[in-house]
């Protein structure tokens, strides 16, 4: 936190601009080593943008922006300095040399974000909404990156906090002052109580698989026996011929992979070799991918043809239960529908489509959807948790359901409070409480540099 800090923040490569950042006690200082401009840097208005050029030894390496960020009132909390120039890879790598050898350190990935944390700009969930932002693939990513960021998350979490520390405040009370004759609570009161902060973890552990589909996107693998029209429907979900389609079965042999936005989720479809009895060595290592892929499916969409009698294509698809990724869906598709529909497939409950007439996109959109909301029927995504938050939340209703056993099993109140001391800790783990070394720098490498 002593050090001062630089980074390109921009992307790598060649563009219009190139910003470039200074933060800490003497970037100021530093900043003033390499600007030639009307005023000095410490004699300029904040937040003002002002012509200038970046020189060393003289030598003239830009003409740029430069604005000042007086701490507290920065990105970071701390005095930063932001320098706009022409955005060539070879000056810009200049400038930061420069800014570099005038006594300032490289920055570490996340290092800006992270000391914005320190200095109490953030908490740790807006914090990791940065690079929520920064990566989101599709509107509806980004929106809820943007809710987090502006706080909804941690308000969420705060309110889950206080709630906890509201019952562990009213049990320590009635072990530390014994004589003020403080009603410990009505045994149904406190069970109430207890039972509405599990509710509330419970409630934002239900966006746990939301929260994992906007920053990964939904693993759909499309499956089924070959020349059912799995290559077809690829192609028809993005719009534009990316797999061989041909009537010769066979003919996709290795896994093709892309990413669309479907209605705001980012939706990474994966076509796969059709599964049936072969000799072909090259095909039989494609069946086999097929299947691993299959083990590791957020959705798996079976395709066959409608046209036919079930029996003739779902053999080869079985897969044992522990094969199966846990909470993965089954979404059957009835495809060639323009052909006529086999009796044996009356009443069956599927999406019906022809990829050759684009006929059905709108009924597979809608059973997508449900399929990524998890039967919740939420289709609020806007307070979506990420793996670290669910593993916190995880372990706050472990410690209030043992804080509940406790109660319901007539222990002292010595031992409910214990629990929920733990419950309390474990959730002020989501925002901050505790600032490790260790779990800063789990979250914050992850982050590119400059930001």
């Amino acid at each position: 936190m002593n050090d001062t800090i630089a980074a390109i923040s921009t992307a790598f490569g060649e563009g219009a601009v190139a910003l470039l950042r200074i933060s800490g006690p003497q970037a100021v200082e530093i900043a003033d080593r390499v600007w030639k401009g009307r005023k000095r840097v410490a004699e300029l208005i904040p937040r003002m943008a002002t012509f200038g050029s970046i020189v060393e030894h003289g030598n003239r390496l830009d003409d740029v922006l430069l604005t000042v960020f007086r701490g507290p009132h920065s990105y970071t909390g701390e005095d930063l300095v932001e320098i706009a120039g022409h955005g060539g890879i070879l000056v810009s790598r200049r400038i930061l040399e420069a800014i570099l050898r005038s006594g300032a350190r490289a920055a570490n990935p996340g290092e800006f974000t992270q000391r914005a944390y320190l200095h109490g700009k953030m908490d740790l969930t807006q914090a990791e909404a940065v690079m929520d932002l920064i990566t989101a693939q599709t509107d509806l990513a980004l929106r809820a990156a943007t809710e987090q960021l502006e706080g909804r998350l941690g308000d969420r979490i705060r309110a889950l906090r206080e709630q906890i520390l509201e019952i562990l405040a009213h049990v320590e009370a009635f072990i530390d002052f014994p004589e003020e004759d403080i009603d410990p609570d009505t045994d149904a009161l406190l069970r109430g109580r207890i039972d509405n902060a599990l509710g509330s973890a419970q409630a934002l552990l239900d966006t746990a698989s939301q929260g994992k589909i906007l920053r990964e996107g939904l693993r759909t693998v499309i499956y089924g026996a070959p020349n059912v029209g799995k290559s077809s429907l690829l192609n028809l979900l993005l719009g534009h011929e990316r797999a061989i389609v041909s009537h010769h079965p066979g003919t996709t042999r290795d896994v093709l992979e892309e990413t669309i936005n479907l209605r705001g989720i980012p939706l990474r479809l994966i076509d796969t070799a059709g599964v049936r009895p072969t000799e072909d060595e090259i095909e039989r290592a494609g069946i086999e991918r097929t299947h691993r892929q299959l083990q590791r499916a957020d959705l798996r969409m079976r395709v066959v043809d409608a046209s036919l009698p079930p029996l003739d294509q779902i053999s080869g698809f079985t897969l044992e239960s522990h094969d199966v990724h846990p909470g993965a869906h089954e979404l059957l598709v009835l495809n060639k529908c323009d052909l006529g529909e086999h009796p044996e497939w009356a009443g069956v409950l599927a999406v019906r489509m022809s990829c050759l007439r684009g006929e059905g996109l709108d009924p597979l959109a809608e059973a997508i959807l449900a399929a990524a909301t998890s039967g919740s029927g939420s289709r609020d995504w806007t307070c979506a948790i990420n793996a670290r938050h669910a593993h916190c939340l995880e372990r706050t209703s472990e410690y209030l359901r043992a804080a509940r056993r406790a109660f319901d099993d007539g222990l002292s109140a010595e031992f409910i409070a214990e629990e929920l001391r733990a419950a309390l800790n474990a959730v002020g783990d989501i925002v901050g409480r505790a600032d490790t070394e260790e779990l800063l720098g789990v979250i914050f490498s992850q982050f590119c540099i400059g930001k």
